[in-house]
């Protein structure tokens, strides 16, 4: 009986956690086939949901707990629940109810028939602003012109991965994560699915304004290098205008002698390289942070519990 592992990363949940279960449960009923486990990551919460994760394994002993030392972020917890994971096959969904479990069945059925990597797409984004579709869109465009590798712009991380590709995603040890990426970097056989996502069951969206810029920043400094391109192209450009125009006041100097105007168009060029040279250090300063943060090599998580069957792992386990 092949083993199938459902990984929920989860922070500050407690009002959909026991619903989600519901789902799963009868899903798992319906696939009897398979062997499957729910393994929960915390995230670092603070309310309610680990004692609601808890009692619920104590009736479902195909429950296991995964509790973080502290939030580190839905990319690091995804990474720990895949590392974890001791399916043939797993499957990372969020607790949110935006992702049918429903759809896991046809997911399982595209992984028998191949398919190391099967992944739903959403062609509906139900409670979501229309700036936040916008934006998110544009810049998924912007991420696959830049990038050599394909970027799935609708494609989250709710998805099936067998084996091959869970051992090739637990090799991959970036400090500064965008794991979208790295399904496109791996490779092996993939699938397209589609569904429409739901409004939340409960709770409200953990995505602020600033993770989404901490995000969309890896995502660009992970997989290309054409911020620093540009801004070597801009200083090209303005090096060669800036010429020009040396040549041209050269001239006039010597034909119709010195000047003491030009004040004002003095101060623009001034003020205007001066921004470019502080845009470019910018730039470089990204990269030069994500390859500090990489030589520091530190673990990327640590785990206060783990909870599995009959026994409790105390602090102390370690994944670099």
């Amino acid at each position: 009986m092949k083993r199938l592992t459902i990984v929920i990363p989860f922070f500050n949940e407690e009002m959909v956690l026991e619903q989600l279960y519901n789902r799963l449960e009868r899903l798992a009923k319906q696939c009897s086939k398979y062997r499957f486990d729910f393994l929960f990551v915390n995230d670092g919460s603070q309310d309610q949901s680990v004692p609601i994760v808890l009692k619920l394994k104590e009736k479902d002993s195909r429950i296991a707990l995964l509790d973080l030392s502290r939030n580190y972020g839905k990319e690091t917890a995804m990474l720990a629940g895949i590392d974890y994971a001791k399916g043939d096959a797993l499957v990372i969904i969020d607790a949110d109810l935006q992702q049918p479990p429903e759809m896991i069945k046809e997911m399982i059925n595209w992984w028998e028939q191949g398919y190391s990597d099967v992944y739903a797409v959403r062609k509906e984004r139900r409670g979501e602003s229309a700036l936040k579709k916008i934006t998110s869109s544009l810049y998924y465009r912007i991420l696959q012109k830049a990038s050599n590798i394909n970027i799935y712009p609708h494609a989250g991380d709710f998805r099936l991965l067998d084996r091959k590709m869970i051992n090739a995603l637990k090799q991959l040890r970036e400090q500064e994560r965008y794991t979208k990426g790295l399904y496109g970097w791996v490779g092996f056989k993939k699938k397209e699915l589609f569904y429409d996502a739901d409004e939340r069951a409960g709770g409200t969206t953990k995505w602020r304004a600033t993770t989404l810029m901490n995000l969309a920043m890896n995502g660009i400094t992970s997989y290309t290098t054409l911020p620093l391109r540009i801004s070597a192209m801009i200083g090209v450009v303005v090096s060669f205008v800036a010429f020009i125009y040396m040549m041209i006041v050269l001239i006039q100097t010597l034909l119709l002698g010195a000047s003491v105007s030009g004040y004002p168009s003095l101060m623009i060029g001034i003020l205007f390289l001066g921004g470019l040279q502080l845009i470019s250090l910018g730039i470089i300063g990204e990269y030069l942070g994500r390859v500090f943060n990489e030589t520091k090599n530190r673990p990327l998580y640590f785990v206060n519990e783990y909870y599995q069957g009959n026994s409790i792992v105390k602090e102390g386990v370690v994944k670099s």
